[in-house]
């Protein structure tokens, strides 16, 4: 399973260690490596939460990490246009824009 980490690169690290440490070791370590789900199913519903109270600053590294944990191309568009109607549609679209530009950068990565 891939899973996230607190620390982008280290920029995080570099000013504030302790925090990230905390939330590797609690959030994406304990909680993270719980047996309840399936980390296919913890990304979708990490991506869920964080589209419908719009925080879409760290959506772009939960759909990368969701793709990596088996969600498909295809369910990952169906999130985006259930959540449409939920939460509303301009989230939905900012997180489908997010989500192209990781699948475009997934495309130039695999490229090279």
């Amino acid at each position: 399973m891939r899973r996230p980490s607190a620390a982008k690169g280290d920029e995080l690290k570099a000013v504030a260690p302790d925090f990230v440490e905390i939330t590797d070791r609690v959030l994406y370590g304990e909680v993270w490596e719980r047996e309840g789900l399936a980390p296919r199913d913890r990304s979708m519903l990490t991506i869920a939460a964080l589209i419908s109270s719009g925080r879409h600053a760290q959506l772009e590294n939960h759909v990368r990490f969701g793709l990596e944990n088996g969600i498909t191309m295809k369910e990952m568009e169906e999130i985006m246009i259930h959540l449409a109607f939920y939460v509303g549609w301009p989230s939905a679209v900012v997180a489908t824009r997010i989500f192209h530009d990781v699948v475009k950068a997934r495309e130039a990565a695999a490229g090279q």
